[in-house]
């Protein structure tokens, strides 16, 4: 079947956060991680045979959802699931907040690995706990974990869980099994309890495989909780669908508990079609938008590399976000986002919003088409012809 990722959907005057959260309608987005693609077609048949029904009522999970996400991951990652150790969600950040308040309390630290996914920060901060930062290591154009300066902060007693970006938002690398495991044998030595936000899994580029950090052996997956969902693979998040699983059930009742003392148990049924018409009958969309993705990374590093030269682009394992190096420019990068977005109606993030090691960097989202990423790049390029 194909699939025309070409094509330009007008997305603006449907309460898009993408577009229409934009100051001025000739804004071309491209910073918030969702795409300017239609969804894969058996979600969209699924959903408008639901909607046919008519009726929408209070819905139950049922096993099929959880059946699913099993078969899922065992195809896509070869990690047997159990359905007992799953839990449903609104999605990954929910996740993350009862996760956290289920296992930490105030006073108590958590340790994140700038730069990095920028709603951790929040969650963190709405959750009163302690950030405790352990930066990457950027090295010729290359990130890496410090793993020195890990187990320095891991020793604080204060520190009872890590959030790993896993494949990592923003700088798109895909963690091995050797790092992996030597970050979980350091949180395991200081009894920490490791999250691992995997909603990028499926979006790993040839050459590259993605570990579930649950899947390194029993000592690890019984001291963590791994975060998933469909959305980003699928462009879902407005649906509001996610889960996680554990294999500590001492960890999963509570964070059972924590959802329900925020009532957020239920899903909606167009959650629950979504996601079983997703992994169910999404493979082949799936496939061949990661070509066209990665098509959309090179069609970038090319032209980055001919007209920017002085810019780096750092090396895209995973994920639709590009993570631009722009050291050679003076300019602070949130004052050139601004500028990007004020001269030249170009929406993208600036680094600082990942934290401070952030600092030199642009995000760009390349989920677009192909006509809208030449046309943002044609404004890039104006943009740093004024500047370099």
């Amino acid at each position: 079947m194909d699939f025309n990722f070409d094509e330009i959907i007008n997305r603006k005057g449907t309460a898009s956060i993408k577009w229409d959260a934009a100051p001025s309608q000739d804004v071309l987005p491209m910073w918030v991680a969702d795409m300017d693609f239609k969804t894969a077609p058996p979600i969209i048949e699924a959903l408008q045979q639901r909607v046919s029904h008519g009726i929408f009522g209070y819905t139950q999970t049922p096993l099929e959802f959880y059946n699913a996400i099993i078969g899922w991951w065992e195809k896509q990652h070869h990690f047997i699931l159990e359905k007992e150790n799953l839990i449903a969600t609104t999605g990954v950040i929910p996740a993350l907040s009862a996760s956290i308040n289920a296992l930490a309390k105030k006073g108590d630290s958590v340790i994140m690995q700038p730069p990095v996914y920028n709603h951790f920060y929040i969650t963190l901060r709405n959750s009163g706990v302690g950030i405790v930062e352990n930066n990457l290591i950027y090295n010729n154009g290359n990130y890496a974990i410090d793993f020195d300066d890990l187990e320095r902060k891991a020793s604080d007693a204060s520190v009872k869980l890590l959030i790993i970006s896993n494949p990592h938002n923003p700088v798109g690398r895909v963690w091995n099994r050797e790092e992996l495991q030597k970050l979980g044998d350091i949180c395991q030595k200081h009894g920490i309890v490791v999250i691992s936000d995997e909603i990028h899994s499926d979006l790993v580029y040839e050459g590259f495989k993605h570990i579930p950090f649950a899947s390194l052996g029993h000592a690890y997956s019984a001291q963590s909780v791994t975060l998933s969902s469909p959305s980003k693979t699928f462009n879902l998040a407005g649906v509001q669908v996610g889960y996680l699983f554990t294999e500590n059930m001492e960890f999963r009742n509570k964070i059972q508990k924590q959802l329900a003392s925020q009532e957020m148990e239920l899903l909606s049924p167009f959650a629950i079609e979504a996601l079983i018409a997703a992994y169910d009958g999404g493979q082949q969309w799936l496939d061949a938008l990661k070509l066209y993705l990665y098509d959309n990374y090179l069609y970038l590093k090319t032209f980055v590399e001919k007209h920017m030269p002085q810019l780096n682009v750092t090396p895209l394992q995973a994920t639709y976000l590009v993570w631009l190096d722009c050291s050679a420019v003076s300019k602070p990068v949130s004052a050139l986002a601004s500028q990007l977005l004020q001269d030249h109606k170009l929406w993208v993030n600036p680094g600082t919003m990942y934290g401070d090691e952030g600092q030199n960097f642009l995000r760009i989202n390349i989920a677009c088409p192909r006509p809208l990423l030449e046309e943002g790049l044609g404004k890039l390029l104006l943009a740093f012809n004024k500047m370099l």
